[in-house]
């Protein structure tokens, strides 16, 4: 039975990737992941694979242990995995709570680790992972500085296992884009210390541009010439110049 697993599909990125990979490919299964368990159902009217909703908390251990469960009682073979759950918060490190940040870590880097880890016993020549990252994978950002850090990881993760999983036919990919308008910003502007949003794209061209790019076999996606030009300059730059501007832009000396 193919089937892809999409994390985060309740809303946002994770859902449009389940619309996205349902219109582009034929699976027997799209399994959906996330808390909110009639979100995940409200799926099915827009797919034509069979939808499989997992209402779990990725952030707790038995969430881990419930999907690896389930994979080794249907036996799938996993043809698209999308890690797209995950979450930021906008602040200062020492004023925003101590929980929520190690959360981000837990949500945005270690349930990552974890599904991509559970889900290759069932992956093939073919299959392929797409890891949810972020322009801030490319540089440290004051003022939401866990979050870019656990997308650095993202990042870094993703380029070095596709090269490991290359000889396996495996294909992995970091999607990093700029300012997208979803629920992330509901959770996570909390005040003003974030402020300046140079520009916004849709999460549908996110993911059409990110379909794309693993069909040409690249193993990091970027959507508009600005945010590559920006990726190119964060390489050269001194990364204290790139934070100084970054800290400029929100109005921050």
């Amino acid at each position: 039975m193919d089937i892809a697993v999409v994390t985060g599909a309740s809303s946002g990125m994770g859902r449009e990737f389940v619309l996205a990979l349902d219109k582009k490919y034929k699976y027997d299964e799209i399994w959906v992941v996330a808390r909110r368990e009639d979100r995940l159902l409200e799926l099915q009217d827009q797919c034509s694979a069979h939808v499989v909703p997992l209402a779990l908390d990725l952030i707790g251990n038995s969430s881990l242990a419930e999907y690896e469960r389930r994979l080794k009682e249907v036996q799938p073979n996993i043809k698209t995995l999308v890690n797209a759950a995950g979450f930021g918060l906008f602040g200062e490190f020492s004023e925003l709570p101590y929980e929520d940040q190690l959360d981000i870590v837990t949500l945005n880097d270690r349930s990552l680790t974890a599904f991509t880890y559970l889900s290759l016993p069932f992956m093939h020549k073919g299959s392929q992972i797409y890891n949810l990252g972020s322009m801030s994978s490319f540089q440290p950002t004051p003022y939401m500085c866990v979050y870019s850090a656990s997308k650095a990881f993202v990042l870094s993760f993703s380029r070095a296992i596709n090269v490991e999983l290359k000889p396996r036919g495996i294909k992995v990919m970091a999607v990093c884009p700029g300012w997208i308008k979803t629920e992330f910003f509901d959770r996570a502007v909390r005040d003003d210390t974030v402020s300046y949003f140079n520009r916004y794209y849709s999460a549908k061209q996110v993911i059409e541009q990110a379909l794309i790019d693993m069909d040409k076999g690249k193993d990091v996606s970027v959507l508009g010439g600005p945010e590559k030009r920006q990726v190119w300059l964060v390489k050269h730059l001194p990364h204290r110049f790139v934070m100084r501007t970054w800290c400029r832009q929100q109005g921050k000396k």
